[in-house]
């Protein structure tokens, strides 16, 4: 069922025409800002996946991937839902070294997405990977790695303004950091989306710590396989819509797990049996490089820096007749 609303007056301030020329604007701006501040180069990314590899991500855990059977092979193949473990194992094969990162654009599927204004099964991101040492393994690095994100939206944001004058979105560079401890702690009764919404309202660049671990209240404030990011080392970055009157999350990322904090989160959410996958092997016997790294909407950023109201005006994809009807009613332009 649909969950999209569109906001009382809305009229896109850009024709159809310019929105696809705004959306490969920012797309070129934003990749080249990316890869220069965080030093990344371009590489392929696959579609799909083979499962039997563990590569795939099963996201917060209960996602069903996409699968289907090869023509004359034993085989079947999943169609990625992150590129989280796949880059990990690139960095390694490509023998990149501390410093040194990847970058592609990642298309994927998730069929079990609910639809609303900036859900969609199909997502788009820009996926990204680096090297690190392991005395980077931080919160303080972490952070300055955000600042540097935020800072390549902000000039993407501004280049776009200077282009099409009447976008008014302006994208706060001013980063507040809080842990998901400290939003319970400051609101113990709401839920973890309520938190969020009340924190970024008042701060409208954001990056929320320590996400997947379990709270003082035994919850965790949203859901994280335990073998890509370390609960402790990661965190979502969120920035707010005032069309849409909400918090934006663009980027999930983190340090990735070490072998002694995966063999932890394997145990912690009770998932010791993927250890016999590749991936999980190389990683608990140390043979996998130190890295992090996360994802950041393609269309979400979209969505934000072009001011519109729903995630399917700068992205194609399919939806609901709920959603179709919503939005013709409202004049919106489904691409």
């Amino acid at each position: 069922m649909s969950k999209t609303f569109i906001p009382r007056g809305y009229r896109s301030s850009l024709s159809l025409y310019d929105t696809q020329l705004g959306i490969g604007f920012i797309k070129r701006i934003f990749e080249d800002n990316l890869s220069g501040a965080l030093h990344l180069r371009r590489v392929s990314a696959p579609l799909v996946v083979d499962p039997s590899t563990g590569i795939n991500d099963d996201l917060s855990g209960v996602e069903r991937p996409v699968s289907f059977d090869l023509k004359d092979s034993e085989k079947m193949g999943s169609v990625v839902q992150s590129l989280a473990k796949w880059k990990r194992m690139a960095l390694w094969r490509y023998g990149y070294q501390p410093g040194e990162g990847i970058y592609a654009d990642m298309n994927a599927i998730r069929r079990d997405e609910e639809l609303d204004n900036i859900h969609s099964i199909y997502v788009d991101q820009w996926d990204w990977e680096k090297v690190i040492t392991e005395e980077q393994r931080t919160l303080e690095y972490l952070e300055n790695t955000v600042r540097d994100i935020v800072r390549a939206i902000v000039a993407t944001n501004y280049a776009l303004r200077c282009k099409f004058p009447s976008i008014k979105m302006e994208i706060d560079e001013n980063l507040s950091i809080v842990t998901s401890q400290q939003l319970e702690d400051l609101w113990p009764d709401k839920s973890s989306k309520e938190r969020e919404y009340l924190w970024v309202k008042d701060h409208h660049t954001t990056l929320i710590e320590q996400i997947g671990g379990a709270l003082k209240s035994g919850k965790s404030h949203d859901g994280r396989a335990p073998d890509y990011d370390d609960w402790q080392l990661n965190g979502d970055i969120l920035i707010w819509d005032e069309l849409l009157d909400m918090p934006i999350e663009i980027s999930s990322m983190g340090i990735r797990v070490s072998p002694e904090s995966l063999d932890r989160q394997l145990s912690l959410s009770g998932c010791d049996n993927r250890r016999k996958y590749e991936f999980h092997r190389l990683l608990l016997e140390g043979k996998l490089p130190l890295t992090m790294g996360g994802g950041i909407g393609q269309s979400r950023l979209c969505l934000i820096l072009l001011e519109k109201a729903h995630i399917g005006e700068v992205q194609s994809s399919i939806w609901n007749d709920e959603t179709v009807n919503t939005c013709t009613a409202a004049g919106i332009e489904l691409l």
